[in-house]
């Protein structure tokens, strides 16, 4: 079915057209009895991504500045008239106006069904290019209590400081989430609510579900409630409506792998695998690593290795030899930051070392630069081998 926004201040035009749709392969999503204001409409657009945007003529010269403030925020969005009678005069102007389709009252619905028809060939040659960011990403822990969420946290408002980057930061972990106590949110819808409401979703809706804070916007996992599910159909329609409305989106997982958690990483541009240097969890990272290769993800991961020092019993190498993967961000140890972030509700010092790495990563994840893979430990000897055998080589040659 074609999906369709009716903006009509006249309303019982307006019921007539949604009495008939149905019947006729037309969907409409949103009713509108008003005209909307200024930058308003792209908005609206966006949040619904309707094929099909009826526009009501009571107001002739307004209904045609929205036909063409929606042409150019959404190119290939078809766009018909509804009007209570056909003058000549008003086939002119809609003819002026690039607009090859009028609904008059009576609605017929033979009529409309075979203007659907059309609209519907229409939308098939050149369908509406609706915004769909590319730019989701998962933060996946090697074991619970590596600072996957504080990675999260502050890896999205880094990213949210970036110039025109409009970000959504996501607790999926919907047992243990953090994100809310973290930020001391008091929002009490949750990402389940957001899931249950996945359909209806809308620009009056989603304000209240999620909690704004600057460019980032916040929905977390709700209260601890073992009984939890995600139905992962209403998760993929949340997600296909955050890609519309975000520059960047950050999902927090809970690193048990659920299927909804699998699902989320095939969507994901790529996944962090966050852990520490300690033995536990890089016997997980490892477990993680087999898995995601396995399901065709290994070239999506960014292993992140947190609270790195001096003391570490294993250096970055030492991790990359043992993992078989390039260690792609380190952040250093900083307890007492991390601390003073959580009694303040907020992100780290951005002026600390700590801080400061979240700049450099937030860079890199709107470039999408991957690091560069350095040799597995096996490899150097093979290289050693050869280089060996084509100096051995060349002093036979010379000795001939």
């Amino acid at each position: 079915m074609l999906r369709a926004i009716v903006i009509s201040p006249d309303e019982d035009l307006a019921a007539e057209l949604a009495a008939a749709a149905p019947e006729t392969g037309l969907a409409i999503v949103r009713r509108l009895d008003r005209y909307p204001g200024p930058g308003e409409l792209p908005l609206i657009l966006t949040v619904h991504a309707p094929q099909v945007l009826f526009l009501s003529l009571a107001a002739r010269e307004r209904a045609f500045e929205l036909a063409r403030e929606a042409g150019q925020s959404v190119p290939g969005i078809q766009i018909a008239a509804i009007h209570r009678s056909c003058e000549p005069d008003v086939l002119l102007e809609l003819m002026r106006a690039g607009i090859r389709e009028l609904v008059t009252a009576p609605v017929s619905r033979p009529e409309l069904e075979s203007m659907v028809g059309r609209l519907g060939e229409a939308v098939t040659r050149k369908p509406p290019a609706f915004p769909s960011s590319d730019l989701a990403f998962t933060v996946l822990p090697a074991k619970a209590g590596v600072g996957a969420s504080t990675v999260a946290l502050n890896a999205a408002v880094a990213l949210a400081a970036q110039p025109d980057t409009r970000v959504l930061l996501a607790d999926l972990d919907l047992n243990s989430g953090m994100l809310r106590f973290m930020l001391k949110l008091q929002n009490e819808c949750s990402v389940l609510d957001a899931c249950r409401h996945a359909a209806n979703l809308d620009e009056r809706l989603w304000p209240r579900l999620v909690t704004s804070l600057g460019n980032l916007d916040v929905l977390h996992a709700g209260r601890m409630n073992l009984e939890m599910r995600v139905d992962t159909f209403q998760l993929r329609h949340l997600l296909d409506f955050a890609r519309r409305l975000y520059r960047v989106i950050v999902m927090d997982l809970s690193g048990n792998m659920e299927k909804y958690s699998i699902n989320l990483i095939h969507e994901s541009k790529r996944v962090f695998l966050v852990t520490t240097p300690e033995l536990p969890a890089l016997h997980l990272a490892r477990e993680k690593l087999v898995f995601l290769q396995g399901e065709g993800l290994s070239e999506r991961v960014w292993l992140a290795l947190n609270r790195v020092s001096r003391r570490d019993a294993m250096t970055a190498e030492q991790v990359e030899r043992l993992l078989e993967t390039p260690v792609a961000f380190q952040f250093p140890n900083d307890y007492a930051g991390v601390h003073r972030a959580l009694a303040a509700g907020g992100a780290v010092d951005a002026n600390t070392d700590f801080g400061k790495r979240f700049q450099e990563l937030a860079r890199e994840m709107l470039h999408i630069r991957q690091p560069k893979p350095k040799k597995r430990f096996i490899e150097y000897f093979s290289v050693a081998s050869a280089r060996d055998g084509r100096q051995e080589a060349g002093r036979k040659d010379r000795a001939g």
